[in-house]
Protein backbone atom coordinates (compact mmCIF):
# COMPACT_ATOMS: atom_id res chain seq x y z
CA UNK A 1 0.00 0.00 0.00
CA UNK A 2 2.40 2.42 0.65
CA UNK A 3 4.64 1.46 -2.41
CA UNK A 4 1.51 2.34 -4.65
CA UNK A 5 1.14 5.68 -2.18
CA UNK A 6 4.64 6.62 -3.79
CA UNK A 7 4.07 6.14 -7.09
CA UNK A 8 1.18 7.83 -7.40
CA UNK A 9 3.49 11.30 -6.24
CA UNK A 10 4.78 12.49 -9.34
CA UNK A 11 8.80 12.98 -8.98
CA UNK A 12 9.25 16.42 -11.74
CA UNK A 13 6.06 18.70 -11.09
CA UNK A 14 6.43 21.15 -13.87
CA UNK A 15 5.95 24.56 -13.84
CA UNK A 16 3.31 26.63 -15.78
CA UNK A 17 5.03 29.93 -14.73
CA UNK A 18 8.52 29.40 -15.94
CA UNK A 19 10.32 32.23 -17.97
CA UNK A 20 10.38 32.18 -21.07
CA UNK A 21 13.32 31.44 -23.51
CA UNK A 22 15.67 34.47 -24.76
CA UNK A 23 15.79 35.46 -28.17
CA UNK A 24 17.94 34.06 -30.27
CA UNK A 25 20.44 36.76 -30.65
CA UNK A 26 20.52 37.47 -26.96
CA UNK A 27 21.27 34.28 -26.10
CA UNK A 28 24.19 34.35 -28.53
CA UNK A 29 25.84 37.28 -27.12
CA UNK A 30 25.39 35.99 -23.15
CA UNK A 31 26.78 32.54 -24.14
CA UNK A 32 29.62 34.57 -25.68
CA UNK A 33 30.19 37.14 -22.72
CA UNK A 34 30.28 33.66 -20.38
CA UNK A 35 32.99 32.41 -22.42
CA UNK A 36 34.73 35.74 -22.22
CA UNK A 37 34.51 36.37 -18.68
CA UNK A 38 35.34 32.82 -17.89
CA UNK A 39 38.60 32.79 -19.86
CA UNK A 40 39.46 36.06 -18.63
CA UNK A 41 38.78 35.19 -15.16
CA UNK A 42 41.52 31.98 -16.10
CA UNK A 43 44.27 34.43 -16.97
CA UNK A 44 43.68 36.01 -14.10
CA UNK A 45 44.08 33.33 -11.25
CA UNK A 46 47.59 32.42 -13.93
CA UNK A 47 48.97 35.87 -13.63
CA UNK A 48 48.14 35.76 -9.63
CA UNK A 49 50.09 32.25 -9.28
CA UNK A 50 52.98 33.52 -11.44
CA UNK A 51 53.54 36.53 -10.14
CA UNK A 52 53.23 34.21 -6.43
CA UNK A 53 55.99 32.12 -8.18
CA UNK A 54 58.23 34.69 -9.71
CA UNK A 55 58.04 32.59 -13.29
CA UNK A 56 59.00 35.16 -16.11
CA UNK A 57 55.19 34.58 -17.36
CA UNK A 58 53.92 36.55 -15.13
CA UNK A 59 53.66 40.07 -17.27
CA UNK A 60 52.58 38.89 -20.22
CA UNK A 61 49.75 36.81 -18.60
CA UNK A 62 48.80 39.99 -16.52
CA UNK A 63 48.84 41.98 -19.46
CA UNK A 64 46.65 39.68 -21.87
CA UNK A 65 44.54 39.58 -18.41
CA UNK A 66 43.92 43.21 -18.63
CA UNK A 67 42.93 43.26 -22.10
CA UNK A 68 40.58 40.62 -21.60
CA UNK A 69 39.11 42.26 -18.78
CA UNK A 70 38.32 45.56 -21.07
CA UNK A 71 37.05 42.54 -23.65
CA UNK A 72 35.10 40.77 -21.31
CA UNK A 73 33.21 44.27 -20.20
CA UNK A 74 32.56 45.12 -23.40
CA UNK A 75 30.63 41.68 -24.17
CA UNK A 76 29.18 42.07 -20.94
CA UNK A 77 27.79 45.45 -22.25
CA UNK A 78 27.01 43.87 -25.40
CA UNK A 79 24.20 41.36 -23.93
CA UNK A 80 22.63 44.63 -22.68
CA UNK A 81 22.81 46.30 -25.84
CA UNK A 82 21.20 43.61 -27.67
CA UNK A 83 18.38 42.64 -25.47
CA UNK A 84 17.49 46.44 -25.71
CA UNK A 85 18.01 46.23 -29.88
CA UNK A 86 15.80 43.25 -29.66
CA UNK A 87 13.05 45.17 -27.75
CA UNK A 88 13.08 48.11 -29.86
CA UNK A 89 12.70 46.21 -33.45
CA UNK A 90 10.92 43.30 -32.32
CA UNK A 91 8.20 45.27 -29.90
CA UNK A 92 7.47 43.97 -26.23
CA UNK A 93 3.95 45.21 -25.09
CA UNK A 94 4.40 47.81 -22.58
CA UNK A 95 1.91 48.99 -20.04
CA UNK A 96 1.83 52.46 -19.01
CA UNK A 97 2.27 53.15 -15.35
CA UNK A 98 -0.79 55.02 -12.94
CA UNK A 99 1.35 58.07 -13.25
CA UNK A 100 1.88 57.70 -17.05
CA UNK A 101 -0.35 60.83 -18.57
CA UNK A 102 -3.23 59.77 -20.96
CA UNK A 103 -2.13 60.02 -24.91
CA UNK A 104 -2.77 63.52 -26.62
CA UNK A 105 -5.29 62.26 -29.12
CA UNK A 106 -7.06 60.83 -25.82
CA UNK A 107 -7.24 64.31 -24.20
CA UNK A 108 -7.60 65.59 -27.36
CA UNK A 109 -10.94 63.27 -27.76
CA UNK A 110 -12.09 64.32 -24.38
CA UNK A 111 -12.20 67.98 -24.83
CA UNK A 112 -13.91 67.57 -28.36
CA UNK A 113 -17.00 65.12 -26.61
CA UNK A 114 -16.99 68.38 -23.98
CA UNK A 115 -17.09 71.04 -26.43
CA UNK A 116 -19.71 69.32 -28.46
CA UNK A 117 -22.49 69.62 -25.84
CA UNK A 118 -21.42 73.27 -25.10
CA UNK A 119 -22.21 74.34 -28.94
CA UNK A 120 -25.73 72.80 -29.32
CA UNK A 121 -26.73 74.17 -26.13
CA UNK A 122 -26.31 77.66 -27.39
Amino acid sequence: MEHEARSARQLWVEDERGRSRMPDPVRNSAVRAVMITSVTLIQAVVAFFCSLAGAWLAFPVTITAVASTVVATWSILDVWITRQVWRQRNGVVSEPSSTARPPLRARRDEGRAEAVPLSEAA
